[in-house]
C-alpha cells in the first residue's frame, strides 16, 4: 500500500508528554513501582456539583447539537468570570468555546496564519505551541529564556526577535513547564515593546491562572495594559483549575471579528463542543471557587517538598516554581557521568531514562525547547511526590564521575 502522508502532518510530531505518560503506564501495567510524575492532571476529583449539573443535564434531555461558538448561557458564564475574576469586559461576541484550550490555540493559529508567518515562541515551551504554528503553516521563533531569567522572555528579547514576517507572540503564565509568573513590572516592560509593533498578535494562555504560591490574584498582560486587549486572544478552560481534564472546555476571549473566525474554522472540524459538557462548564464557572484553597495548599506542600528535595542535589539546580504544576529541574551537572550500569549519561534524555529505571517518570527538557532540564509534575499524591524525591537523589548518588 503507498500511502502518503501529507508534508503538513509530518512537519509535527506525537506529544512527547503522552509518549512519557505511555510509556510510564506499560511498565506500571507490567507490574513496575514507577511513580508516574509526567502530567499536569490533578489528582483531585472534578468538584460534585459541577457532576451534578452534567447528570441534570443529561435528564433534562439537553443532549443535541450545540451552536459552533458555544451555548449562550456558557458564554455568558464565561464572561461574568471574566469580569469577576480577571476585571476584564469583552462583548458576548469576543467570547468562543471548544474542545479544550488546545483547539482554541489551533484555531486561532488556522485563521490567521499564512504560510511563512512567524510565531514568537519562548522557551522553554509548551510543546503543542510550536507544532499548532508548524500544521498551520507558520514558522515558529524559538526565544531561550533560560535560568538566570527564571525561564521569562525580557523586552529586549522579544524587541530582538520581532520581524517583518511576525504574527504572534505567545505569553504562558503560570508557565508550563516552568511555573514561571510574570510580574506587572515584566509585563509592563514586554508591553511598551508591543505598543511599537501593532502587526503582531499576542496569544495569552492562562490556563493555571489560578494555581499560584505567592496568595496573589491572578493578573495578565491586559490587567498593565489594556490598550492591547484588541490584539490580544485570553485562552482560558476548566481542566486545571476544577480539575476537569477529560472534559474537554476551553474559552478564547479576544476580538471579534477572530473569534467568529475561529468558529468558522471549528465548525469545519469538530463543530460545537458537548452540550452535557458546556452545561457542567457553566456549573464550574458560576459555582465559585471555594474548593480550591485545600487544593492550591496541596500543590503548594507538594511543590516545596520536591524542591527541597533536588536542590541541595550535586549536579541539579531547580527553577522553583511560582505556580502551575510542575518544577522544572536542570540536570547539565549529571552529564557526563556514569550510572552503575556503566552507560554515560549524554543528554537530558539520558537522564530521564535512567530516572525512569529508578521507578521516576519524568519528561526531558527537550520536548520544551530547552536542554539539559527535565520536568516532574507534582499534580500527583503527596506521598508519591516524597518519594520520588528520595528516588532521585538516591539515583544521582550512584552515579560516578566522568572517567
Amino acid at each position: 500500500m503507498n500511502l502518503r502522508l501529507s508534508r503538513r502532518v509530518q512537519r509535527v510530531s506525537l506529544s512527547a508528554n503522552a509518549a512519557a505518560k505511555s510509556r510510564a503506564t506499560e511498565l506500571r501495567e507490567a507490574g513496575r513501582d514507577i511513580l508516574d510524575l509526567t502530567t499536569g492532571e490533578p489528582d483531585f476529583d472534578t468538584p460534585e456539583h459541577i457532576k451534578q449539573a452534567a447528570y441534570a443535564a443529561i435528564a433534562a434531555g439537553a443532549t443535541k447539537y450545540t451552536p459552533t461558538p458555544g451555548v449562550k448561557a456558557l458564554r455568558l458564564a464565561v464572561q461574568r468570570k471574566l469580569q469577576r475574576e480577571n476585571r476584564l469586559d469583552y462583548p458576548l461576541a469576543g467570547i468562543v468555546i471548544a474542545n479544550g484550550a488546545k483547539q482554541i490555540i489551533f484555531n486561532a493559529f488556522a485563521a490567521t496564519l499564512d504560510d511563512g508567518d512567524e510565531v514568537l515562541v519562548p522557551t522553554p515551551y509548551w510543546p503543542s505551541f510550536p507544532d499548532s504554528v508548524r500544521f498551520n503553516g507558520g514558522e515558529p521563533v524559538f526565544i531561550e529564556c533560560e535560568l538566570d531569567q527564571g525561564c521569562k522572555l525580557s523586552a529586549e528579547q522579544l524587541q530582538q526577535h520581532i520581524g517583518e514576517r511576525t504574527r504572534w507572540l505567545i505569553l504562558n503564565g503560570p508557565g508550563n513547564p516552568s511555573g514561571a509568573v510574570y510580574s506587572v513590572a515584566e509585563l509592563q516592560a514586554i508591553a511598551a515593546v508591543l505598543r511599537r509593533h501593532p502587526q503582531v498578535l499576542i496569544l495569552l494562555d492562562e490556563l493555571y491562572e489560578h494555581i499560584r504560591f505567592d496568595g496573589q490574584p491572578a493578573h495578565s498582560l491586559l490587567n498593565v495594559a489594556p490598550d492591547l486587549q484588541a490584539r490580544c486572544l485570553l485562552v482560558g478552560g476548566v481542566s486545571k483549575t476544577y480539575a476537569m481534564t477529560g472534559w474537554r472546555i476551553g474559552f478564547g476571549a479576544g476580538p471579534q471579528v477572530l473569534t467568529a473566525a475561529m468558529a468558522v474554522v471549528q465548525s469545519q472540524s469538530t463543530s460545537g463542543a458537548s452540550s452535557v459538557v458546556q452545561a457542567a462548564a457553566l456549573a464550574a464557572f458560576d459555582g465559585g471557587l471555594d474548593f480550591l484553597p485545600e487544593q492550591l495548599a496541596a500543590y503548594h506542600r507538594r511543590r516545596d517538598l520536591l524542591v527541597n528535595a533536588l536542590r541541595d542535589i550535586d549536579g541539579l539546580e531547580v527553577l522553583e516554581p511560582q505556580g502551575g504544576f510542575f518544577v522544572f529541574v536542570r540536570c547539565a551537572g549529571l552529564l557526563g557521568r556514569y550510572r552503575p550500569d556503566g552507560v554515560r549519561l549524554n543528554n537530558d534524555a539520558d537522564v530521564v531514562a535512567y530516572l525512569l529505571d529508578e521507578g521516576v517518570a519524568a519528561v526531558a527538557g527537550s520536548a520544551y525547547g530547552l536542554s539539559p532540564w527535565f520536568r516532574l509534575s507534582i499534580a500527583t499524591a503527596t506521598g508519591s511526590v516524597a518519594e520520588a524525591g528520595r528516588r532521585i537523589a538516591h539515583a544521582c548518588r550512584q552515579l560516578r564521575g566522568a572517567a
